[in-house]
């Protein structure tokens, strides 16, 4: 994911907060007990919270709401980039908990009111993201430190471990024979990334709840990384002391290091990432001549973390 280095915002140019209240009304259960996802925001809690506008904006044009909710690498509903959109209609994101244990002092179990408590430091976040393509994206989340403070790691803790949910009943792409990963879906962070303010649990995007194909409800979003670290869908934090499995460094860790910091210095195997290909109003095929930035752009905030270290070993 890639977010730009934030920079004075001009009182003129912030987007009025009014634009951004993210609207989650409570919606009644029927007597089915499902709820009703077509609707435009889900049930994660009774309060209406106002979204405060973030200090971390590229100054680009968001890319079209369209792209971002149609255009999604989630494989646990198929390997398309179309099919988490299509296929994820049967998913359900409520009720849903995010257990936090391992290396901390209070271990707990947050629920989707709970997590919507740290309204406080709930802001959106225009971040750059980028997977096989790049989008600007206005998250609406909160630093997952704010989290992280609430169990109170132990001096032994130097990583933070994530895990995204099984369902296969609700995922098509985690049933069959063949499976193209194994579950759950696994990453990881050093605690240091993951304490650091522009790393943020994400309940929302263009003022509303996550969509499925998204990551409802809740989902990781470190900009000045590639894609694949974004977990989404999250059940399990854990805190530990060993560097935790990361499932595409497992899968093939030639192509795809722990780190994944973007570094257009360090190519894919198969593939150049010295340029992006930014979607914006034409699908998947947009602009490729866009150079790619270090640290997605980032590197006055995030480039002291890996100070010493040789970015092309650890990529």
């Amino acid at each position: 994911m890639r977010l730009y280095r934030p920079a004075p915002i001009p009182g003129s140019e912030i987007t009025p907060e009014s634009a951004w209240i993210m609207r989650r009304d409570l919606l009644r259960l029927g007597a089915a007990g499902g709820l009703a996802l077509a609707a435009p925001s889900l049930a994660f809690g009774a309060t209406e919270l106002a979204a405060k506008p973030g200090g971390y904006d590229p100054k680009e044009p968001l890319t079209p709401e369209a792209d971002v909710t149609s255009i999604n690498n989630f494989y646990e509903f198929g390997t398309g980039k179309a099919d988490p959109a299509e296929k994820s209609a049967d998913f359900k994101p409520a009720p849903w908990s995010v257990k936090v244990d391992g290396l901390v002092g209070k271990p707990a179990e947050f629920d989707l009111d709970q997590l919507m408590a740290f309204e406080l430091e709930e802001r959106v976040y225009r971040m750059r993201c980028v997977e096989a393509w790049s989008m600007v994206i206005p998250w609406i989340g909160f630093p997952l430190s704010a989290l992280l403070d609430r169990v109170e790691p132990l001096g032994s803790a130097k990583y933070v471990a994530f895990e995204t949910v099984v369902r296969p009943e609700e995922m098509p792409g985690q049933r069959g024979v063949f499976q193209p990963l194994p579950w759950p879906y696994v990453e990881g962070l050093r605690l240091d990334e993951a304490r650091h303010p522009l790393t943020i649990l994400s309940l929302g995007v263009y003022g509303k709840t996550l969509p499925n194909q998204n990551g409802a409800p809740v989902r990781l979003v470190v900009p000045w990384k590639y894609g694949f670290k974004g977990i989404k869908s999250i059940v399990r934090i854990t805190l530990t002391e060993d560097e935790p499995a990361s499932t595409w460094n497992k899968m093939a860790p030639n192509e795809y290091g722990f780190y994944a910091n973007v570094n257009p210095e360090v190519d894919h195997p198969r593939w150049s990432q010295a340029t992006e290909n930014r979607i914006g109003g034409g699908g998947f095929f947009g602009s490729n001549d866009r150079p790619t930035l270090m640290f997605n752009g980032y590197g006055d905030e995030v480039a002291s973390l890996y100070a010493g270290m040789d970015l092309k070993a650890n990529f």
